[in-house]
């Protein structure tokens, strides 16, 4: 078997990088039978990849079927997600934000929390569940949560009995959190 020239390795080497994962591994095996005996180690040399990767290769060569894939790998490969595999993760998840979620009057698919990713992830830390916000952001697009904060584009005036009014709602909250009855809070604005 004859090697090729230094300069022919590294245009090798640097379209078989270019190359998707099962793209590899057929042109590798493409290499390897043109040189013949010894051409799955000098390939697998060059290229940096396993013989067995080669030898793969070569077998989908011969498969039709194979050949017609267009997946680059066979389905269900890959690591699982951790929302899948984290026991309890969803439990405690729905505990962090139970006391933060509301939901739309006229849409009831539409539900929202007003907790940062980062504060439901150090949540979930009480829980014993140790998680990233990327995980977070994967639960709350899961179970169709948005997070909603109040927007105003304009200052509200001030009112002498203004604080009077959330002081009040703040001591009803407080006495009806500890009884088994729902809270509904309602905005208003006056029509004229």
């Amino acid at each position: 078997m004859q090697p090729y020239d230094s300069a022919i390795e590294l245009q090798m080497c640097s379209f078989y990088e270019s190359l998707s994962e099962k793209d590899r591994r057929r042109y590798a095996a493409i290499e390897a039978q043109k040189l013949g005996r010894g051409g799955i180690s000098y390939i697998a040399r060059v290229m940096c990849c396993d013989h067995h990767t080669i030898e793969r290769g070569m077998a989908e060569l011969c498969d039709d079927e194979a050949l017609e894939q267009k997946r680059v790998r066979e389905e269900g490969g890959g690591r699982k997600s951790a929302v899948e595999t984290i026991e309890g993760l969803e439990e405690s998840f729905f505990k962090v934000i139970e006391n933060y979620t509301a939901g739309s009057p006229v849409k009831s698919e539409q539900k929202w929390t007003n907790l940062t990713q980062q504060e439901i992830a150090n949540g979930l830390k009480e829980y014993g569940v140790d998680v990233s916000v990327t995980v977070v952001k994967q639960l709350l697009d899961k179970h169709g949560f948005v997070r909603r904060k109040a927007q105003k584009s304009k200052t509200v005036a001030e009112f002498e009995d203004r604080d009077k009014q959330f002081s009040k709602i703040a001591q009803l909250k407080g006495e009806y959190m500890n009884t088994a009855n729902p809270i509904i809070s309602i905005d208003t604005k006056k029509k004229n």
